[in-house]
C-alpha cells in the first residue's frame, strides 16, 4: 500500500493509508535513504510503501518514494547529527521573535539558506505583537522591511490574542507547509489558534524537542480543516546547515546571488578579494551588515568542516 507518514518519533511511524486509516509502522532492517545519513531516515511528509504484518493493523514501511525537497538541520552538537524536519513542502515558515526569547537574524538567516538550497519558499511570522512597546514596533519594522526587500513575505501576529491569524491561514490554505522556531517563541500557541481543533497542549513542547545528548524530533502533520496540511515541529535551539558547500553559499542569499557575475574573480569567496562586487554593495550600504556577518558565519563552519 502507499501511503503518507504524518507522524514520527525515530522508532514507528504512523502511516496515513489510502483507505484513510492511520497505521502504526516500523523499518524493516537495513533502510535505503539515497545517500542521505540522518536520525529519522524517513519524516513527516514523506510517502512511503508499506505492508501490514499478518493478522496485525501494523504495518512495516518497504520503500521510500523520491522526495520532491526537504528541509534538514543538523545538531551543533558534538554528535553532528542531522534530522529532516519535514519532507514534500510547499512552503516553510519560520516562527520569530524580537523579545522573550529574541530571534537572532544569525538563526534567521541560516534558516532561509536552507530553504533556498532546497528551493522551497520561505515565509517569517514576527510573534508576540502583544509585547511590542512604540519602540519596539519600529524595530519590528525594520526587521520586517529588510527581509521583505529580499522577497521574504514577513507577517506579525499575536498568537495569544488571535491578532493578524485570519491572514496566517490564508498563507497555508491548500499548501504543506512546515513550520519550525526556537522553543518559547510562541510556535504552539499559534498552531492552536490557527487550528484550535488540534488542541495542541502549549508549554508541553519540552516533551517533543531535544532531550540530552542526542537529539530526537517528533514531529506531527495536522489536517487543516480550512485546506491543507500543516506539519509541526519541535522547537529547534541551533541550526546547523547541511550539505552546503562553501562555494555554493553565496548562490543562497538573494541578494547576493544579484552580483556573482559582477566579481573580478569567477571563484570569488567575497571576503577580501579585489573586484569583488559583493564587498562592494555591503561598503555602499546596499547589503545589509547583519546578512554579511550571517554569510561570513556560516562560511567559516562549513569551511572548518571541510
Amino acid at each position: 500500500m502507499r501511503g503518507l507518514v504524518t507522524k514520527s518519533t525515530g522508532s514507528w511511524y504512523l502511516v496515513l493509508g489510502p483507505d484513510d486509516v492511520r497505521y502504526e509502522c516500523r523499518i524493516k532492517g537495513k533502510f535505503r535513504t539515497h545517500g542521505i545519513k540522518s536520525t529519522n531516515p524517513v519524516a513527516v511528509g514523506d510517502w512511503v510503501k508499506f505492508e501490514l504484518e499478518p493478522g496485525q493493523q501494523k504495518g512495516i514501511i518497504t520503500e521510500l518514494e523520491p522526495r520532491k525537497n526537504y528541509i534538514i538541520r543538523k545538531s551543533v552538537n558534538l554528535s553532528k547529527q542531522t534530522q529532516i524536519i519535514g519532507a514534500n513542502l510547499d512552503q516553510a515558515i519560520l516562527v520569530v521573535t524580537l523579545a522573550s526569547p529574541a530571534t537572532s537574524t544569525g538563526f534567521i538567516d541560516r534558516f532561509l539558506v536552507t530553504a533556498e538550497a532546497y528551493s522551497i519558499p520561505a515565509i517569517l511570522i514576527f510573534n508576540k505583537l502583544d509585547l511590542f512597546s512604540e519602540e519596539g514596533l519600529e524595530l519590528l519594522d525594520e526587521f520586517m522591511g529588510l527581509y521583505e526587500h529580499l522577497g521574504y513575505p514577513c507577517y506579525a501576529v499575536s498568537a495569544l490574542e488571535g491578532e493578524h491569524i485570519e491572514e496566517v491561514r490564508t498563507l497555508l490554505k491548500d499548501k504543506t507547509t512546515v513550520v519550525s522556531g526556537h522553543s518559547g517563541v510562541g510556535k504552539s500557541t499559534l498552531v492552536n489558534a490557527v487550528v484550535p481543533e488540534a488542541a495542541m497542549k502549549t508549554g508541553e513542547i519540552s516533551e517533543w524537542s531535544d532531550k540530552g545528548k542526542h537529539t530526537t524530533t517528533f514531529a506531527e502533520m495536522i489536517e487543516l480543516p480550512f485546506g491543507g496540511k500543516l506539519i509541526d515541529t519541535p522547537g529547534i535551539r541551533e541550526l546547523g546547515i547541511v550539505d552546503i558547500e562553501p562555494q555554493e553559499l553565496s548562490h543562497f542569499f538573494p541578494e547576493m546571488r544579484a552580483l556573482l557575475n559582477e566579481c573580478k574573480f569567477h571563484n570569488c569567496r567575497h571576503i577580501n578579494e579585489p573586484g569583488c562586487a559583493v564587498l562592494q554593495a555591503v561598503e555602499a550600504g546596499e547589503i545589509e551588515p547583519s546578512r554579511y556577518d550571517s554569510y561570513i558565519s556560516i562560511y567559516n563552519n562549513e569551511n572548518n568542516r571541510n
